[in-house]
């Protein structure tokens, strides 16, 4: 598990509620199922009217990965593409061919697959560039679908506030009611701003920290393949696909040297 994701969410529903308990209040004051399901509903119905019910489901199905650790592999990547270098030099490129079915990324395997067969490094280029850019595009999407959910939510949130005022306005006789409808109304803008800033636009910023390792992941493969079909000394790739690895990477591969 991601210790930064999951030590994020608890920090901030536990300030929260330590803030509130030591004002005196108690949990009960924020816990309104009519709130819950103005802002909640409100804001998925808008989600929903916005993008594709697909787009939705895989935005939401693609929560496991913020909250699981990344998969620090880049090093090994590389380690596994002068593998290739070295192979294809001794042997020819031809006989990566029996590689294939070991390989499991699809990207790379795509890749590797039209340099075996013995595309031109141009028209590889090309090729693999269209499919990278097709998979971030529909990546891109999963985010801003909580983006949107942050956006919406404060408004939605305000929304339910209001509608809570519309009912306390008829009881303006009891001065009692009047004060626990106006807390409870506003418990609704709680629930809107709420989720929008501790949860929908955070999960967004981390997904979408995801996507950018994953896209200078495939960029890193591409060169790397292009590099094997020019015949590239192993050495000089290493250096090369090096310049891809963040910090973190970069460590890890120094202590596996």
């Amino acid at each position: 598990m991601d210790k930064a994701s999951i030590g994020g969410v608890v920090l901030a529903v536990a300030g929260i509620i330590a803030g509130l308990l030591i004002e005196g209040g108690n949990l009960g004051q924020i816990l309104q199922p009519t709130a819950a399901l103005i802002v909640f509903g409100g804001t998925m119905g808008a989600v929903l009217l916005q993008f594709p019910l697909t787009t939705v489901v895989g935005a939401f199905r693609s929560l496991g990965h913020v909250f699981a650790a990344p998969r620090k592999h880049d090093a090994e990547l590389i380690r596994q593409m002068i593998d290739f270098t070295n192979k294809a030099r001794r042997q020819g490129l031809v006989s990566l061919d029996a590689d294939l079915q070991s390989i499991e990324d699809p990207f790379l395997k795509q890749a590797l697959m039209l340099a075996v067969d013995g595309t031109e490094p141009v028209e590889l280029r090309k090729i693999m560039r269209v499919s990278l850019d097709s998979i971030t595009e529909d990546e891109e999407r999963l985010p801003a679908v909580f983006e949107s959910a942050g956006g919406f939510s404060p408004t939605i949130g305000i929304l339910g506030a209001v509608l809570g005022l519309i009912q306390v306005m008829q009881h303006l006789d009891n001065i009692t009611e009047v004060g626990r409808g106006i807390a409870v109304a506003f418990v609704a803008t709680i629930y809107g701003v709420g989720i929008a800033n501790l949860f929908f636009l955070p999960f967004a910023g981390k997904m979408r920290l995801r996507i950018r390792n994953g896209h200078r992941r495939r960029e890193m493969v591409l060169e790397g393949v292009i590099s094997i079909l020019e015949g590239i000394n192993p050495r000089m790739l290493e250096i090369k696909l090096a310049g891809f690895l963040d910090d973190s990477d970069r460590d890890e591969k120094e202590r596996a040297a």
